[in-house]
């Protein structure tokens, strides 16, 4: 491509859409540790206690929640940011999914939720993907036990109305 187009080498990928990427003969490593801490600071969440699960065991959300509505602008930026951020973080995409089904009218314990996740983050701000360069893989199958779950539609968290098999890799 080189002796066709005008370009320049610059190296090994860093930084890119604010995911950092950090390559080594063992894999390659991605993250979001500073727009992680932007969500935090826009949030004014940065000061805040770290807590270990992102949502609460046995948390059922209901459409008519909790407490007084919120501000839904502010309650869908921060759940915009949390979804982009899902993009390196596997480990709040059912949380943040979770929070996403009540855009439309959000409640004081939605947004309590939505905080959570964010102080949830606020102790994890290192984690992210590792791709191993390893040849030994094995796959790795889950369950949706939730059985209904879905106080609204009565549906399992997958959507269906059974359990449903995901399946990931273990490396």
């Amino acid at each position: 491509m080189i002796a066709q187009f005008e370009m320049t080498d610059i190296g090994l990928m860093s930084y890119f859409l604010g995911i950092e990427v950090k390559q080594t003969n063992r894999g390659i490593f991605l993250s979001q540790k500073k727009y992680a801490g932007d969500i935090l600071k826009k949030f004014k969440m940065e000061a805040c206690n770290p807590i270990l699960i992102p949502v609460e065991e046995r948390s059922k959300l209901v459409k008519d929640g909790s407490g007084d509505f919120v501000n839904a602008t502010n309650f869908r930026r921060l759940v915009g940011s949390l979804r982009y951020l899902t993009a390196t973080r596997p480990d709040i995409v059912y949380g943040v999914g979770i929070v996403s089904r009540f855009m439309n009218s959000p409640q004081q314990s939605h947004w309590q939720a939505a905080k959570r996740i964010l102080r949830y983050i606020k102790g994890t701000l290192d984690d992210g993907i590792f791709y191993s360069s390893s040849n030994n893989i094995e796959l790795v199958g889950y369950t949706d036990s939730d059985w209904g779950g879905d106080t609204e539609k009565r549906k399992s968290t997958s959507g269906k109305h059974t359990g449903v098999v995901s399946v990931g890799l273990r490396i």
